[in-house]
Formats: C-alpha cells, sequence, structure tokens
C-alpha cells in the first residue's frame, strides 16, 4: 500500500504498519498505538484502514450500551446490511471484528480505546479471551486489530506486568512528535534561527499548525512576537489553553495542582528532585508519584547525569508546556483579560529566553550531536549524548557541560567524543573555549571516561567572536556550530 501523497512524513510508521496489516498468515493479531493528542495518529490509522479497506471505528465517552449501539450501526455500513448489527456483549462485538477478516488481512481499528475501558474496565480481559490461541474465531481471522490512544501511561501499561494482554501484541507503536528537522518543513521555514525560536514553544506536533492554527506561522523573526501573541497568548486562540488540556485529558493525574506545581518548578529551572521538592514545598520522598506519572504521560523526560550516575535531572518534554509554566501561568490573570497578550509579551522577554528558548536550543544541540553531526565532527559514532556536571576539586568549583558525546564502550573507561557549550543569545569568544578545556583537562584525570581524543565543541545562536574562529581554524580539536549547522544535511 502506498502512503497517501497528502501525509507529511511517517514513512517509518506507515511501513510497519503496512508490513503488520499486510501478513498474509491466518490468526489473528494485535497492534496497540499510542502518542500524545495531536500528533496525527487517527490521521494515520484512518488513511490505512482507507486504503486497505479496513474498519475503523472512533469511541467516545460513552456508555457501553450506547457504545455498543453505534458500534452495530457502523458494523452494519461497512458490510453493506440492511440494518444494525444487534450487540449483546462485547464478547459478540469483539468476534463480529474477528469475522471481519475471515477471507483476507484487514486493518480494524478502534480509536480512543481508553474511552471504551473506562465504561467496560473488563474489555482487555475479554479481548485476551478471544485471541486465545486455539479459539477457532481467531485461528480463522486474519483481522489486524489496532488499538489507539493517546492517554499515554494507560496504552503504555496495556502490554507490561500482568495486564491481559501481555504477550498477545504483534506490534506496539508510539507515534512520536515531529523532530526539529522535520517540524521546520512541516511549518515552511526555512530562516534556521526562526526555525528553532518556533520549535521551542509548539514542538512538533502538527496539528497546532494545521488544525489549531489554520497555517498561520511567523513570516520572519520581526513577525515571531505578534505571532505568539494573536496565536498563542490571545485567549481565545486554541493554543492559550492547550497546555493546561494537556494534563486534563490524562486520567492518572488527578491532582492537577500539585503536577503543575512540579512542571512550573522544572520549567523555573530546578531540574533535580531536591530544588523542584523546595520549589513546591513539599519532601523529595513525595515527589516519586507525581514524577513517574508524569513520565508514564510522556510529559516529563529524565535524564541521568552523564558523569554521576547516581544524579537524575528532569526536562519537560513537551514545549508548549514549558512556555506555558514559564511565560503564561506566572501572568495568568492578566492574560485573561482582553488586550494584554502584546504587554506581557514584552515583559515576559527575559524569562522566554532563559528559561525556554536557551535550555530548548541545547536540546537540539544535544539531538543535533547523537542524530545528525557529520562523521568529521567526532572522532567515532557517538554511542549516547547528554549533559553533565563534573567537579573541579583543585578550583573548588564544579562545571555544567551542556553537550556530552560518548563513544561505545570497550572496557571499563567510555570514551569521550566530545563536550559542549551551547549559548543561544551570547556571542560565543575564548572564555568559553578555555572554560571546556579546563573541563577536558580535569576529565582527563579520571579513571571512568577517556577524554584523551576529546574534541571541543562550541554552539552559537547568536556567532561566535574572530578569536575564537581563527582559533578554531587552526586546532582540529575545536568545532564551531551555528544555528544553521543544526539544520543543515
Amino acid at each position: 500500500m502506498d502512503k497517501p501523497a497528502h501525509m507529511f512524513d511517517r514513512d517509518s510508521e506507515w511501513a510497519s504498519l503496512t508490513r503488520f496489516v499486510g501478513n498474509e498468515a491466518k490468526g489473528a493479531t494485535i497492534g496497540v498505538i499510542y502518542g500524545r493528542r495531536r500528533q496525527g495518529k487517527t490521521f494515520l490509522l484512518d488513511a490505512l484502514c482507507k486504503a486497505a479497506g479496513g474498519f475503523y471505528f472512533a469511541a467516545t465517552e460513552a456508555t457501553e450500551r450506547e457504545t455498543l449501539t453505534r458500534l452495530g450501526a457502523e458494523l452494519a455500513e461497512h458490510l453493506g446490511l440492511p440494518s444494525a448489527v444487534g450487540l449483546a456483549d462485547w464478547y459478540q462485538a469483539v468476534d463480529w471484528l474477528l469475522a471481519l477478516g475471515r477471507d483476507r488481512p484487514v486493518p480494524v481499528v478502534i480509536d480512543e480505546f481508553p474511552y471504551l475501558v473506562q465504561a467496560t474496565p473488563s474489555l482487555p480481559s475479554i479481548i485476551q479471551r478471544a485471541y486465545a490461541p486455539n479459539r477457532n474465531e481467531r485461528t480463522q481471522s486474519r483481522t489486524r486489530l489496532l488499538l489507539c490512544g493517546s492517554a499515554m501511561s494507560f496504552m503504555g501499561r496495556l502490554l507490561t506486568g500482568n495486564a491481559p494482554l501481555r504477550g498477545r501484541a504483534g506490534l506496539e507503536m508510539v507515534v512520536p512528535t515531529l523532530d526539529y528537522r522535520l517540524a521546520a518543513r512541516f511549518w515552511d521555514i526555512d530562516d534556521p534561527r526562526l526555525a528553532a525560536l518556533t520549535h521551542s514553544v509548539v514542538g512538533g506536533t502538527p496539528a497546532y499548525r494545521t488544525e489549531f492554527l489554520h497555517g498561520d506561522r511567523p513570516e520572519s523573526l520581526s513577525d515571531f512576537g505578534p505571532w505568539i501573541v494573536r496565536n498563542v497568548l490571545d485567549r481565545d486562540s486554541p493554543l492559550f489553553r492547550e497546555a493546561r488540556h494537556l494534563l486534563a485529558e490524562e486520567p492518572n493525574l488527578r491532582d492537577q495542582g500539585l503536577y503543575h506545581s512540579v512542571l512550573s518548578a522544572i520549567a523555573a529551572g530546578n531540574n533535580a528532585r531536591s530544588g523542584i521538592a523546595s520549589f513546591i514545598g513539599r519532601k523529595v520522598t513525595d515527589l516519586a508519584h507525581p514524577l513517574t506519572v508524569l513520565e508514564d504521560a510522556g510529559l516529563v523526560r529524565r535524564e541521568e547525569d552523564v558523569f554521576r550516575a547516581a544524579r537524575t535531572t528532569y526536562c519537560i518534554a513537551e514545549p508548549l508546556v514549558t512556555f506555558y509554566h514559564a511565560v503564561m501561568r506566572p501572568e495568568w490573570s492578566r492574560l485573561d483579560r482582553a488586550g494584554q497578550a502584546a504587554r506581557v509579551w514584552e515583559e515576559s522577554s527575559d524569562r522566554f529566553r532563559g528559561r525556554v528558548v536557551g535550555p530548548h536550543f541545547e536540546a537540539l544541540c544535544r539531538d543535533w550531536a547523537q542524530f545528525y553531526a557529520g562523521s568529521e565532527t567526532f572522532t567515532a559514532s557517538p554511542s549516547h549524548v547528554g549533559r553533565g556536571v563534573v567537579n573541579d576539586a583543585a578550583r573548588r568549583t564544579s562545571h555544567e557541560v551542556d553537550v556530552v558525546v560518548t563513544g561505545a564502550a570497550t572496557g571499563s573507561r567510555r570514551p569521550l567524543l566530545a563536550i559542549g557549550e551551547a549559548k543561544w543569545g551570547e556571542r560565543v569568544g575564548l572564555g568559553h573555549a578555555e572554560r571546556l578545556r579546563r573541563v577536558r583537562e580535569v576529565l582527563r584525570g579520571r579513571t571512568d571516561v577517556d577524554a584523551s581524543a576529546a574534541r571541543l565543541v562550541l554552539f552559537s545562536a547568536a556567532g561566535f567572536t574572530d578569536e575564537l574562529r581563527e582559533l578554531a581554524s587552526g586546532d582540529d580539536e575545536v568545532r564551531l556550530i551555528e544555528v544553521a549547522d543544526l539544520y543543515r544535511d
């Protein structure tokens, strides 16, 4: 099946789905598809069903009886029957879905599956029973049942531990957001600095451009501020409350105030548990559950310090949530009044640079080092890219390193390929390079990493001094990466 011409990217996902659906072997199979809302899951699966002549059913928040009645009506329409199929219960409904694949492989999609389980908690067990290994209805069917949902924590648990469907699925797919390069193409933004700024606010969620903003994008760097005002800070824009809705849509986030406070703490730069606990006025031991829930929901990402394995930091995984907590939430009462958006944006420029685009640029630099850096950048292929803190005992200080690139370990010492510093709004000069040299010197005295061949990589969106450029031109150990390089093939 050819991917629809109007579908942007998703080549890998389409290939996996068509391979799963097109398997001619007898025996019904199950796939689980999930990802945060607005990523195009429904668009993808609906296109799959249309291409393969499959059956697509979108669940809603409803009682079991109402859902079964609607499912029976849509089955009849799909099969060309004169009247609705009478479904007494989900046991019968699942067998009807299995019967759809009696003659050929056919995709059967149940979208928003968590809504069905909310009304019928036993549904995963009912599907497990219907898919019993030697059951005739399953062995004689080639239905490719695809269960889809946006409640990340719920969907992620469907196939884990003692869950009924554990071991039953032949496909588990997480539909991700578009990465920063794909997002720039999707938003049709050629200016790399503007692309990075836009991505720091709306990330790679396709629906924000197509469904929410109807194609409105910043036309230039000078239009970025007005675009933010009219599309994100305007109280009548659908993006205005979107960050709040992302939390409200997760069924496991019951104490909304606590989770918003945790996210605000992280957005304010408190990345360690101790800092988060201090910010929200709780004990460190109280954070285990809310942080785990936010991780499961795909809203927070945990990162280990490359140089100190016991030190874990947290960052917000969704740019719009970072923007909301850093810029919007502190000014919510003002933004909720007409005519205040432009003034709030003007007064929030420092917070935006320091808490939103600065850390986001560092993350883009790490992504570039991991996935896009050319072979000439490092002495070997990166195995892991992260960040870390290096203690400098001789000078009684510590150094934060924005980008740490390590290679595959062949012994007790990990090869350190590069250390880097990333600055969004600051011109990078010799002082930054000398700081990295000092960090490398300290690391060369350690026994857990081999920093003998580590290069110094300096990233900047504001440019480099002439003195640093002259140094880099004659020193193979120093690399200068501009924001345009992050987007250059």
